[in-house]
């Protein structure tokens, strides 16, 4: 099987998001982009780092949430405070981007372009829009109007056809992953948010994020705007009791299969900001880093079965990091489906106790270009916490790939 995989040597100085928030819900008028410079502030706060320090700018989303979309990366840099003539990029690989953000930001590193990027990946699964690509030239007298839920079409594949959740249906097939085991899956994936949400876990990656405006000199003030009786947001709000017989109750996507829409991730709003660096940077500032990027592969794998992607990628990755399953105390692998997150911890025999541990994508929610970034900065910090040495997050990509990512705990 062909894939991609690179050592990686740069620093993870920090990571903070917004809260995960419910489709159609606060954040649901919120551009990604302010979102974006939200967390991108933060981060740069919190480190300490000055903005005036950022070589370069590295951004994800997905929806073109917004009018001025293409302008989301230049934006993000400018209102966090980025020195003007820094270059900002926008990257995409579907599920994958998050991840691919830190390879590429690892990578410039490596190649002398930057000494410290900024890392934002923001997403408004809300605001996909209501997209028509045909009426360019106007609409003809009988002619089919072919506007269509942008999101909704995003979730199928055409080469199959096969839709996202048809693939996981697959994988249930293939690894014997019965209705029963993906309801324990996310029985479990809710258990462990909660528990997360209640010791306070969730709230150390947390920035509130309250109306207010961002200020650029000489340039058009940009914002957030909550609804008039939102006066903050500072949890995820899609974790909720769902025990078994709760979740067993809910129709299944098509007739006879396994997923619903309790056992699949949920839809959300949010971002995530990161600092990347290089040794000599974290050395000549006196920073104490959250964690060391060692690692990252990408694989393809057949559309109908894209969900089985992080299986090929995390066994190239070990191989190219020369290290075995067993010595890696943690994993963080996007639930984008409970069947097909079975089927991967099926093919690889992981150990469940050491996957997801504080709540997965079931629970928390798929902000898809944000995810990757989530889940990394998720993973680090838990790998401090328990003194833990390797770490890998890793998720599945429409269209038939996977992506992971080795990261070190220093202080292991």
């Amino acid at each position: 099987m062909q894939h991609f995989s690179a050592k990686l040597d740069a620093w993870i100085v920090d990571g903070v998001r917004t809260p995960l928030v419910d489709y159609c819900g606060p954040l649901g008028h919120v551009s990604p982009t302010d979102t974006g410079i939200k967390v991108a502030r933060a981060v740069l706060e919190r480190s300490g780092v000055p903005a005036a320090d950022v070589d370069s700018v590295i951004t994800g989303s997905m929806a073109q949430a917004d009018f001025d979309a293409f302008c989301l990366p230049r934006h993000i840099g400018l209102y966090a405070g980025v020195p003007i003539a820094v270059p900002a990029i926008l990257v995409q690989r579907i599920c994958g981007t998050g991840f691919e953000l830190f390879r590429q930001a690892a990578d410039q590193i490596a190649l002398g372009y930057a000494e410290l990027a900024l890392v934002v990946g923001a997403e408004s699964m809300t605001r996909n829009p209501i997209a028509a690509y045909t009426h360019r030239t106007g609409f003809k007298l009988g002619a089919p109007v072919e506007f269509k839920d942008f999101l909704m079409e995003a979730l199928i594949d055409t080469a199959g056809p096969v839709t996202m959740i048809e693939t996981a249906e697959n994988l249930a097939k293939k690894y014997g992953v019965t209705r029963a085991d993906v309801d324990a899956f996310a029985a479990l994936s809710f258990e462990r948010a909660l528990k997360a949400q209640a010791d306070g876990f969730h709230a150390g990656e947390i920035v509130p994020v309250v109306s207010e405006k961002f200020e650029l000199d000489g340039y058009v003030t940009r914002g957030i705007q909550l609804p008039r009786k939102v006066a903050q947001l500072d949890r995820d709000t899609h974790p909720r009791p769902s025990p078994i017989e709760a979740l067993a109750g809910l129709r299944t996507v098509y007739p006879g299969g396994v997923q619903t829409a309790g056992n699949s991730s949920a839809l959300v709003d949010g971002a995530v900001g990161s600092l990347v660096a290089s040794d000599a940077y974290v050395r000549k500032n006196g920073l104490k880093p959250l964690a060391r990027l060692r690692g990252a592969a990408a694989a393809g794998v057949p559309p109908e079965l894209m969900g089985i992607g992080p299986a090929p990628a995390i066994r190239a990755l070990l191989e190219r990091c020369g290290l075995q399953l067993s010595d890696i105390g943690l994993f963080e692998i996007n639930e984008a489906q409970g069947a097909q997150t079975i089927a991967v911890e099926r093919e690889l025999g992981l150990d469940r106790d050491k996957l997801n541990v504080n709540g997965g994508a079931i629970a928390l929610g798929h902000p898809l270009a944000a995810t990757g970034v989530r889940l990394t900065v998720t993973l680090a910090r838990e790998l401090r916490r328990r003194g833990l040495r390797y770490g890998i997050s890793s998720a599945c990509v429409g269209g038939g790939q996977g992506m992971a990512l080795l990261i070190e705990n220093p202080d292991a």
